[in-house]
C-alpha cells in the first residue's frame, strides 16, 4: 500500500521508511510552501499539516509534529522544537539555546513526543501519538539521528539516541511508536 507523508525532513522520512518496509511510504509529489504551525499542541499542527497537504491527493497521507518537551524548561522548546533558536535556525543552534537554558539546572528529564495525522481525501480519519523518556546531556554525543538526539541519553541504551543506531532508535522512539500504531491501523483496513 502506497502512505504519503507530508515532511521536507530527510531525517524523518528516512525514519517513516524505515517503520514499515511493508508499506510504500513516499513524500507527496506536490511542492507547496509548508503551512504555518499555528497550533499551540502536537495534535493541532500535524493535523493542520496533514489537512493541508491531504488536498491535494485522495490517497492516505500523514503529516507529523513532534518536538522536544524538558520540565525544567516548563515543557520547551515543545512545538517550536524545530525553531527554538529562531525561524530558520540550525540543529546546532537550537541545540546550544537548549544547553545554555539549562545551564545550571539538575533537572534534566524530557521526553519526545510525536503525534501523526492520518488524511484520507482530504478527511481527517485519526491521531497516533507516541512519546519517550530520557535526560539532556551536557554535550552532544553521536553523529546519528538529527535534531536534540545527540543530547537525548536514553537510559535503557545508556546512550543517546545520536549514537544509537536507527533500527534501535525506532524500537522506542516517539516516532517508531506513532508510525507503528498508524501502520497497525492501516494493516487492519
Amino acid at each position: 500500500m502506497t502512505v504519503y507523508c507530508a515532511t521536507s525532513n530527510k531525517g524523518k522520512l528516512k525514519e517513516f521508511q524505515a517503520a514499515a518496509p511493508d508499506f510504500d511510504v513516499r513524500p507527496l509529489p506536490v511542492t507547496m510552501p509548508a503551512p504555518d504551525e499555528t497550533g499551540d499542541t502536537f495534535e493541532a499542527n500535524a493535523i493542520e499539516k496533514a489537512l493541508a497537504y491531504g488536498a491535494h491527493t485522495d490517497e492516505y497521507l500523514f503529516a507529523d509534529d513532534s518536538g522536544l518537551e524538558v520540565d525544567a524548561l516548563g515543557g520547551a522548546p515543545g512545538v517550536i522544537s524545530a525553531r527554538y533558536a529562531g525561524e530558520h535556525a540550525t540543529d546546532a543552534q537550537n541545540n546550544a539555546l537548549l544547553l545554555e537554558r539549562l545551564r545550571g539546572e539538575e533537572n534534566r528529564t524530557a521526553r519526545f513526543v510525536c503525534v501523526i495525522a492520518l488524511v484520507k481525501a482530504g478527511r481527517l480519519i485519526q491521531t497516533f501519538r507516541g512519546s519517550v523518556e530520557g535526560r539532556i546531556i551536557d554535550e552532544a554525543r553521536g553523529g546519528a539521528g538529527f535534531g536534540y538526539d545527540p543530547l537525548f541519553f536514553h537510559e535503557p541504551f545508556s546512550s543517546t539516541f545520536g549514537e544509537a543506531t536507527l533500527e534501535q532508535k525506532m524500537r522506542v522512539s516517539h516516532r517508531g511508536q506513532a508510525l507503528e500504531r498508524m501502520f497497525a491501523y492501516l494493516r487492519e483496513r
